[in-house]
């Protein structure tokens, strides 16, 4: 469990045990402890925004750089070191990153690394890197004010000069702009009058569809065959009824052909085979 680990054998009062508030806690010499006891101390000291300041600070004390509201003086001295166990003295990387995440970004690049060893860094050094002078005054909250928006333009400024150069386009370089009212009562600006506008004559309606377009007559269709009687041969005896022309009706093939037919269907009603390629 956390609580069986410790940075260093001894512990210290002064981080530990506080004066009453609002006094701000110094510590004279830290030598740390159990890393749990001092993390829980420095929630403490976070929730109350309570004041710390470090003259000779070991192992678990260091945890005070992770608080808003510490400082060191240039002469101060901070021992960083791996976080081990007090009974097997071996070394817990876990507890050894918490350890090493709550350091600011600047001291975690000056140190590089933890080792069983000390790493010593100077308050003159620390202040370098960022963390808070204690003989400089405590930083005061930052207040935003919010500026008042700029006034509107005098009388008689670049509001009447775009006035006129408005009217001098409307009615010539001659033409003055007139006086300007008092600003609480200033009325609308009038339109100008528009000059009559001439209308213009009525467009002539599109034209048809019929008008416009000009279409091709279809060319005249050629005579149809038959359609001028022509003597035809007379029909051959024993040609099937189907065959023969319809009374009144104009043949449409020419006679050879239908002669032709007539000869292949009787040979194949006397029993002949009749091959085409």
């Amino acid at each position: 469990m956390l609580e069986r680990w410790s940075s260093n054998r001894t512990n210290a009062v002064s981080y530990l045990d506080p004066p009453p508030m609002p006094a701000a806690v110094v510590v004279q010499k830290d030598v740390g402890g159990l890393v749990r006891a001092y993390q829980e101390r420095t929630d403490l000291y976070r929730s109350q925004n309570r004041e710390v300041r470090l003259h000779e600070c070991r192992s678990a004390c260091t945890l005070a750089l992770s608080l808003p509201n510490v400082c060191v003086y240039p002469s101060s001295l901070l021992k960083f070191h791996q976080a081990y166990n007090d009974i097997t003295k071996e070394v817990d990387y876990g507890v050894t990153s918490e350890l090493w995440s709550s350091y600011p970004q600047g001291v975690r690049e000056k140190l590089g690394t933890l080792t069983r060893q000390y790493k010593v860094l100077k308050g003159s050094e620390l202040i370098a890197l960022g963390v808070r002078n204690c003989n400089a005054p405590a930083r005061q909250p930052q207040i935003m004010i919010a500026r008042a928006s700029p006034a509107p333009a005098a009388e008689g400024g670049d509001f009447l000069k775009g006035v006129q150069g408005a009217v001098e386009t409307l009615f010539g370089a001659g033409a003055k702009a007139p006086p300007a009212a008092p600003a609480a009562k200033r009325p609308a600006p009038q339109k100008p009058a528009e000059p009559a506008v001439t209308p213009e004559p009525a467009a002539p309606p599109p034209a048809t569809l019929q008008a416009s377009v000009s279409t091709p007559l279809p060319p005249p269709r050629p005579p149809m065959i038959g359609a001028v009687p022509t003597p035809q041969p007379p029909v051959p005896k024993g040609t099937p009824v189907y065959f023969r022309p319809i009374a009144g009706s104009a043949p449409i093939l020419e006679p050879r052909f239908v002669q032709l037919v007539v000869v292949r269907r009787r040979i194949a009603e006397l029993g002949f085979a009749f091959v085409t390629r």
